[in-house]
């Protein structure tokens, strides 16, 4: 990347068949209907991805099919979380050789009761960013439970090349941008919101340049990135404002399970199956989530009809 990304970044979800089965045709539907949304770059084999039920086979498959169809139309960030070191290391390389422009990685963890010390999230990062020539988005979320403080964020920025860009996703994720934007400084290349925007605003206002929702509506939290980014700051309270009750019913509600329940309902996908244990959602909250998708008039649900 020439030069450094910004705006918004989605989460592509993975398709399967009703049977739990990969969904390839899907996903190359789905990477067209993200391009579509004007998203400017996808994220793959991230946790909305259900990257935790995918086996490595299917990751290879994925990453591989993924990178071939987007065909450089849009930017790649591939997800590469591994508690071991070297399986991190080999994920990084891989989604390098066949094109990726980004790898996102969660710092290692097992449970909250195994969690590594400092120098070892360090040691971690290190080791991919001596490995690799992209960069490295680090993804600061209270899922790992590995506390991630901004001093150690800070001197990663600062040590590893190519440790740049850094999603975070923790409660009060603004005052920590702002923490980590003033204390790291030109190191800072990418500070990211997520969250699926419920922040945004804050986040924008503390230094955020841009956001890594789901696929549901990039489409329409794009303009608050864009409007804001361009002074009109009114305006894009005004998108976010509109936004809000579909971003909360989808934060608070459906997680990973909404994007792929729109895409369905619009023709995207053929099925929204989500791989055991997880659970489809109830037929209450999935009637207000097609209600809301449909009062936005977002482009998911209607891409495929």
């Amino acid at each position: 990347m020439k030069m450094p990304l910004t705006g918004i970044l989605p989460v592509a979800p993975t398709p399967f068949h009703a049977d739990g089965t990969l969904d390839e045709e899907g996903m190359r539907r789905v990477i067209d209907c993200m391009i579509d949304q004007g998203v400017d770059a996808i994220c793959i084999l991230a946790n909305y991805s259900e990257q935790f039920l995918l086996s490595d086979a299917e990751r290879l498959v994925l990453m591989r099919l993924c990178l071939e169809h987007a065909a450089g139309r849009v930017p790649i960030i591939v997800t590469i979380s591994h508690f071991y070191t070297g399986i991190v290391v080999e994920r990084a390389k891989a989604a390098e050789a066949m094109g990726a422009a980004m790898v996102m990685m969660m710092p290692p963890y097992h449970g909250v009761g195994l969690v590594p010390a400092p120098q070892g999230i360090f040691e971690h990062f290190e080791a991919v960013s001596n490995a690799i020539s992209i960069p490295i988005m680090v993804q600061d979320a209270p899922l790992s439970g590995a506390p991630l403080p901004v001093d150690l964020l800070v001197r990663m920025a600062r040590e590893l090349e190519n440790v740049t860009y850094f999603k975070i996703e923790t409660p009060f994720a603004a005052d920590k941008l702002a923490a980590l934007i003033d204390a790291g400084g030109d190191n800072i290349i990418g500070p990211f919101d997520s969250e699926e925007a419920v922040t945004l605003l804050a986040d924008l206002d503390a230094g955020a340049t841009g956001s890594m929702t789901s696929a549901t509506f990039p489409d329409k939290i794009k303009p608050i990135i864009t409007e804001y980014r361009s002074g009109n700051h009114v305006a894009a309270l005004e998108h976010w404002k509109s936004c809000l009750p579909l971003i909360n019913h989808e934060n608070r509600q459906c997680g990973l399970r909404a994007a792929k329940t729109v895409m369905m309902e619009g023709g995207v996908i053929g099925s929204d199956h989500v791989r055991h244990p997880l659970k489809p959602m109830s037929v209450r909250t999935r009637s207000r989530l097609i209600q809301l998708a449909s009062e936005l008039d977002v482009l998911a649900l209607r891409w495929g009809k």
